[in-house]
């Protein structure tokens, strides 16, 4: 044991240097956790809100197909009927 407290005393400048390596290496990777963690924490955030997001526009689209849908059946029947009228006034048979 005293060999070891006089190797320590000779040597406290690599001891402290030993220590002091220690302690970055260690700040190092609790500061690469926290950002590991920060960074999940922000993409499943943002997956949870784009998830909403792409959900209420894929809705909106939707709805704007079936009023274009709509438009579309209701163009057609107008333009079958247009062309009844105008056939049977000109006695052309289709």
């Amino acid at each position: 044991m005293t060999e070891i407290k006089r190797w320590v005393e000779s040597n406290s400048t690599l001891v402290y240097f030993l220590i002091a390596q220690l302690l970055a290496i260690a700040t190092a990777g609790a500061s690469i956790l926290a950002y590991m963690v920060r960074l999940e924490t922000r993409v499943s955030t943002m997956e949870t809100r784009g998830a909403a997001y792409t959900v209420e526009r894929m809705t909106k689209m939707d709805d704007r197909l079936t009023i274009l849908e709509q438009r579309i059946e209701s163009d057609e029947a107008r333009l079958d009927r247009i062309v009844d009228i105008m056939t049977k006034k000109l006695n052309i048979s289709p």
